[in-house]
């Protein structure tokens, strides 16, 4: 049970910090509003799939979602946020 309530408090300190970083939509395109929005459509993205929990305990194999990596590449959740920033070329949904 605890490593559920830890996995779940990983969860919400990167969705919080997330939504802290994301802009109104009619804010200039700035490279960082740029990335909040890659980081939202990529936190919406393992939503959709169920993931998103397994994305916060790091059971999530990114090698199956991006084109790339290799198999069995499990990144902690900040690692692929901040990723969604730097990189966000390597996810399909930052288009």
């Amino acid at each position: 049970m605890r490593k559920l309530v830890t996995g779940a408090g990983v969860l919400a300190v990167a969705v919080a910090a997330t939504l802290a970083s994301a802009t109104p939509a009619s804010a200039a395109d700035t490279p960082r509003n740029q990335g909040a929005a890659c980081v939202q459509a990529g936190l919406g993205t393992l939503k959709s799939a169920g993931l998103l929990q397994e994305a916060a305990q790091q059971q999530v194999d990114y090698s199956t979602l991006v084109a790339g990596l290799d198999s069995g590449t499990y990144l902690p959740l900040g690692q692929v946020v901040k990723l969604h920033k730097t990189s966000p070329e390597l996810f399909a949904w930052c288009g």
